[in-house]
């Protein structure tokens, strides 16, 4: 079993609740938030200002409600701190990457965000430091993306901070699309292999996508399968992402997700995505403060009564290090 420094471990503690489950809204959206606002608001300039007020009111509604919320640095971090939006027993997660992608046909590669690094989030306050990967193991690209993980969890590891990784899988064969049957297919294998390749290179958090996709995959034995070899792959606590799915079916995914292993979950879009498509700013409120939170709700009903606690992953910490007589001579500054 793996070892926390305290610095991570204090990390972690922030970002679940008492019993050692994850429950995070995930309100990180640049790209996706914006063309929803655009559809919402035809004909109306959205930039800067309008992106910052729709993600303070989710963090305002969403965040007393989470064990932690996720937020990019460009609209979404600084104004949610600074504003107070985020409640002091609420954890925060920080993106590092730039939103979307580079590379073609040889495969996607990361960029981090100008001008944005571990330093900084760990300077802002922050529990724990998120990077979300595109990752095919077969793609031309696959180590350099790996190379870009162990980066990072070397900077985590020097600043003392939680590494989260979430692996986006995408299709690596010409005109294959990843909604198409064919990737569905392929899909369980890759998402498993990535998580092989992937959680022993420093990260202390896997933000998994579920193995299979419902729109193919009926067999719940075989999704339960799946599920279940990410948590016996994986040596880090893992908890499912909502990847833009309806609330319907994630709602399903998590149920099978935390019963066969998973830590909690991490939802975005499957539980806000159609209040910032409606054209008025108080529907918008009202939809959050009745949909959405029920969403929330009811999600964080099923992680708490069937979800693993991270603190399986890792051994148990009395009589470590920072337990030691003389530890603060030892510890790294």
């Amino acid at each position: 079993m793996l070892f926390l420094t305290i610095g991570k471990q204090r990390g972690m503690q922030q970002i679940a609740n008492e019993r050692g489950i994850i429950t995070v809204t995930a309100i990180d959206h640049r790209g996706s938030l914006k063309k929803m606002l655009e559809k919402a608001m035809p004909g109306r300039a959205i930039g800067f200002d309008e992106i910052v007020t729709e993600k303070l009111r989710m963090t305002r509604i969403l965040a007393p409600l989470s064990t932690a919320v996720l937020l990019d640095p460009v609209y979404g971090a600084g104004p949610a701190v600074a504003s107070g939006a985020i409640p002091g027993r609420v954890g925060l997660l920080v993106a590092l990457e730039e939103s979307g992608y580079e590379g073609g046909s040889e495969g996607r590669i990361t960029p981090t965000t100008p001008g944005w690094s571990v330093a900084k989030i760990k300077r802002m306050g922050a529990a724990a430091v998120k990077v979300l990967l595109y990752y095919h193991p077969k793609a031309e690209v696959a180590s350099k993306q790996e190379d870009l993980v162990k980066r990072v969890a070397e900077e985590c590891q020097k600043h003392d901070i939680p590494f989260l990784l979430e692996p986006m899988s995408y299709p690596i064969r010409p005109k294959q699309k990843k909604e198409s049957a064919d990737f569905a297919r392929e899909k369980p294998a890759i998402v498993l292999e990535s998580a092989r390749r992937l959680t022993g290179l420093g990260i202390d958090l896997l933000k998994a996508e579920f193995p299979d996709d419902p729109n193919f995959e009926t067999d719940e034995a075989r999704m339960r399968d799946n599920c279940r070899e990410l948590t016996e792959t994986s040596p880090v606590p893992w908890v499912i992402l909502s990847a833009g799915e309806t609330f319907s079916v994630f709602q399903r995914q998590v149920e099978i997700a935390c019963q066969e292993g998973a830590s909690g979950f991490m939802v975005g879009r499957a539980i806000w995505q159609e209040g910032m498509t409606l054209p008025d700013a108080a529907q918008r409120d009202r939809f959050l403060q009745t949909t959405a939170i029920s969403r929330l709700q009811i999600l964080t009903a099923i992680a708490n009564a069937y979800g693993t606690p991270w603190t399986a992953k890792f051994s148990d910490q009395d009589g470590g290090p920072a337990m030691q007589e003389g530890w603060h001579m030892a510890y790294e500054a």
